[in-house]
């Protein structure tokens, strides 16, 4: 189902810079993909906000769009990009987190997982060709397989049983994506497949998941189930373990991940693309990320603070305002705050990545980790 659309330009020890080229437009990596799980980036940010805080690629959600609105809504008015009018990539998720991290009472089978609904309790069957169903009906540029989330730790034979049925569920992703491209109604005809590793924290798991699924000849792999409460080092050892053995033409995707420092360790070991709900999250309680550190708006410190969030920032909000004003924004409970603070660190963590790429491309990368790694998860001083 590929032809060749990932272009590596250069490394860097396991570093990589790099180019996709999708139905939807070329994408650099490494990249941080900026998530609106319901179409919507949380926070009061529309479209038109993405584009002037540099956003490559929006991730939406299938599980959340098939409750709501419904994903055969959003087929008949033409797909994602025709609903929130966005002609840059989207990648969709394939449920599986929110039906594992979500979803009450399940059942998980063979054929796939039947859940009660979060918001009204209605069940919902949702396998892999349910999943490629939904993702087709959006329309998205990269669709993700329906994998098998795990929590962290689970027992060993039950992780391997899993990650077993994971490599089946992707076997038919792939034939029902592929029927799913070819009918004559479908709203993205070169719609992208991405397989997912999993494994837990077993590396020897993740390594033998990771060689079987490298020979369907995807167009990417993701690393999945990390992030999810194991420590840090943890996370860092099994994607070195991993990514070796991961297709190196190919964009590899560490999901879910994370810091602005996850993200250049996350490079460092060979990773190309990124998603986190952190930058809005924090941002809407007033958490803010420079290049010197994290700020808590909050504080009684920026009452009266007259400069911008960062000085020298081209983000809308510190083109415009000051640190006192967002900050009286939250205190007199205005969205207008939290909707400057995600603009803020929306494009910083694009900025973030746009630095990667550029610092790869001056073959400085190396430095760049040196001079930033500390900084960027210290509380800011200034």
């Amino acid at each position: 189902m590929n032809e060749k659309r990932f272009e590596l330009l250069k490394t860097e020890g396991r570093a990589r810079r790099g180019r996709f080229y999708t139905p939807h437009g070329v994408i650099e990596t490494p990249v941080f993909m900026n998530v609106g799980t319901s179409a919507a980036i949380k926070g009061a940010v529309s479209t038109v906000d993405l584009y002037e805080v540099g956003c490559q690629v929006e991730l939406s959600n299938t599980y959340h769009l098939h409750i709501r609105p419904g994903d055969e809504l959003i087929y008949r008015l033409g797909g994602l990009h025709r609903f929130f009018d966005w002609d840059r990539p989207i990648l969709t998720d394939s449920g599986g987190f929110q039906v594992f991290s979500l979803a009450q009472l399940r059942k998980i089978t063979e054929e796939g997982v039947s859940f009660a609904s979060h918001m009204d309790g209605t069940r919902i069957f949702m396998g892999p060709e349910e999943s490629m169903r939904i993702q087709s009906h959006l329309g998205s540029t990269i669709a993700m397989a329906f994998d098998e989330c795990v929590a962290n730790p689970s027992p060993y034979e039950y992780v391997k049983r899993s990650a077993a049925r994971t490599t089946r569920w992707l076997r038919r992703c792939r034939e029902e994506l592929t029927r799913l491209n070819a009918l004559p109604d479908t709203v993205n005809p070169r719609q992208m497949l991405f397989g997912i590793n999993q494994g837990g924290t077993y590396e020897d798991i993740r390594v033998e998941h990771m060689k079987e699924i490298a020979e369907m000849d995807l167009d990417g792999y993701a690393i999945g189930g990390l992030a999810v409460g194991e420590a840090t080092e943890v996370m860092y050892h099994i994607i070195e373990e991993v990514e070796p053995h991961m297709p190196p033409d190919r964009p590899r995707y560490l999901m879910g991940v994370g810091t602005p420092q996850n993200i250049l360790e996350g490079v460092r070991r060979g990773v190309d693309f990124f998603d986190c709900v952190m930058p809005s999250r924090n941002a809407r309680h007033g958490n803010l990320f420079t290049w010197k550190g994290k700020i808590n708006l909050n504080n009684e410190k920026y009452f009266d603070d007259p400069r911008p969030i960062e000085p020298g920032c081209g983000c809308p909000t510190c083109r415009h305002y000051s640190r006192a004003y967002v900050r009286h924004l939250f205190k007199a409970r205005e969205l207008l705050g939290m909707r400057l603070c995600v603009l803020h660190n929306l494009y910083f963590y694009n900025q973030l990545t746009q630095k990667i790429r550029d610092a790869l491309d001056a073959d400085g990368f190396e430095d760049f980790y040196r001079t930033h790694i500390e900084a960027l998860g210290a509380r800011c001083r200034d």
